[in-house]
């Protein structure tokens, strides 16, 4: 699930890094794809895409394996018995406590992700003299100026993204699986209303969280070049001297990767769990 979510949207995510990032350098998506073509070429598009694969497979991994746990936990609050199906709302409740668990793993790799997606940009505004171009040198630098805990610059952001947005992002895909049941079993759905679900949930969770998100792209690439300030410092510095809209930079491809990328990963996820139940059926 986490490899088709990379591979279908990881273009779109890296205009979306550098539109946050680097706002005034880019009129628009067009403009951010033109200027990242000629600049760089084609592979401009995949930078980070190792860690971005690690991000979102572990990320992924955690987050259904969690989810599972934590439908059961729900089940226990509302004190039904382990079979019964939660409503979307319980659904919904359960994704965000999984995230908490998954934000674990990707915050360390989506920081090295957005720091190689914006490192021409970094580059090219002076804020760092020489540029890493690969994935071990990101991860080197920032062991060498921060340790270990350097990758977890932006965790406290991440956090704040993650849990409120997960809760959308499986609300909207179980209340989309719902509607196109119509009363018939969400496991019966074939891979249009899957794709159609994955797509609508996705977008949910960054219509509800995208400021948050930009604040993290910016902690996370702005403070290779120093001491960067928090959350709510960040926050508070983009809005007095960019605006509020700064805060939206890179919304338009953030939505269309959000709907292909997720619809992607919920279909993959959905085929290959039915793909291991019945090979464990068959044993």
């Amino acid at each position: 699930g986490g490899t088709a979510c990379v591979v279908t949207g990881q273009p779109f995510d890296t205009a979306k890094v550098k539109m946050q990032t680097f706002p005034n350098m880019y009129k628009g998506i067009v403009d951010c794809f033109v200027k990242t073509y000629k600049q760089v070429g084609f592979r401009g598009f995949y930078k980070g895409t190792t860690p971005a694969l690690v991000a979102n497979i572990a990320e992924n991994s955690v987050l259904f394996m969690c989810y599972g746990f934590c439908q059961q936990i729900v089940r226990r609050i509302v004190g039904v018995d382990r079979k019964t199906k939660l409503s979307d709302l319980q659904n919904a409740a359960a994704g965000s406590f999984a995230s908490a668990f998954a934000t674990l793993v990707l915050c360390p790799t989506e920081l090295v992700k957005c720091r190689l997606q914006a490192m021409h940009e970094m580059q090219l505004s002076g804020k760092i003299i020489q540029g890493h171009n690969t994935v071990w040198s990101v991860v080197k630098g920032v062991i060498q100026k921060d340790g270990p805990l350097g990758f977890y610059r932006g965790l406290s952001s991440t956090l704040l993204r993650e849990v409120p947005g997960y809760f959308f992002f499986f609300g909207g895909y179980e209340l989309s699986r719902t509607f196109f049941a119509s009363g018939r079993s969400k496991d019966e759905l074939g891979p249009i209303p899957l794709l159609l679900s994955g797509g609508f949930g996705g977008s949910c969770l960054w219509i509800a969280v995208y400021p948050v998100d930009c604040v993290k792209s910016r902690i996370q690439v702005l403070s290779m070049a120093g001491k960067q300030t928090g959350f709510m410092g960040t926050f508070v510095t983009v809005v007095r001297t960019e605006g509020v809209l700064a805060l939206y930079s890179g919304l338009k491809p953030t939505m269309i990767r959000a709907f292909l990328a997720n619809g992607a990963l919920f279909l993959a996820y959905e085929y290959s769990r039915k793909l291991m139940m019945k090979q464990i059926d068959s044993y």
